[in-house]
């Protein structure tokens, strides 16, 4: 964990999905703070069909794509949001995803929740002191745009 989980339509080429999963996890790390060793990406293709919201209401059913992360607990609001709209912003720049039809949510977890033998067990449990350093660091843009495609 953090576990970044896009469910879209697809298809799209193994590169592009690896350009994306890079983009969004140093995008992450940098603004959250955390180990990029921590973050998994997953782009779930769905098929042509397979993901549909009512957009306006009366109006049949529109392709849409969904962005699931599940995160650590305790991170202010407006640090999500800045977290959930720039990696948004790598959806749309490199696998062409139309904003209107890209949602996000956050479901957030205890560090006990999460499991990484790698890095030796339980990720620890955010901490308000953690708060400073992404507050600082998710005012400053990226150093690069996104990959083109």
């Amino acid at each position: 964990m953090p576990y970044l989980q896009l469910d879209v339509a697809g298809p799209y080429p193994v590169a592009t999905k690896q350009r994306l999963a890079d983009a969004m996890s140093q995008t992450y790390a940098r603004m959250m703070a955390v180990d990029i060793r921590r973050i998994t990406v997953a782009v779930r293709e769905l098929g042509d069909g397979g993901l549909w919201r009512i957009a306006a209401e009366g109006e049949p059913p529109v392709p849409v794509a969904i962005l699931m992360l599940d995160i650590r607990a305790g991170r202010p609001a407006e640090l999500r949001m800045r977290v959930a709209q720039a990696l948004c912003a790598h959806c749309i720049e490199l696998l062409g995803l139309r904003e209107d039809r890209l949602n996000v949510e956050f479901t957030q977890h205890s560090g006990d929740e999460m499991f990484h033998p790698a890095l030796g067990g339980f990720s620890p449990d955010w901490s308000p002191g953690e708060a400073q350093a992404c507050a600082s660091v998710a005012r400053v843009p990226p150093s690069a745009p996104p990959p083109s495609r």
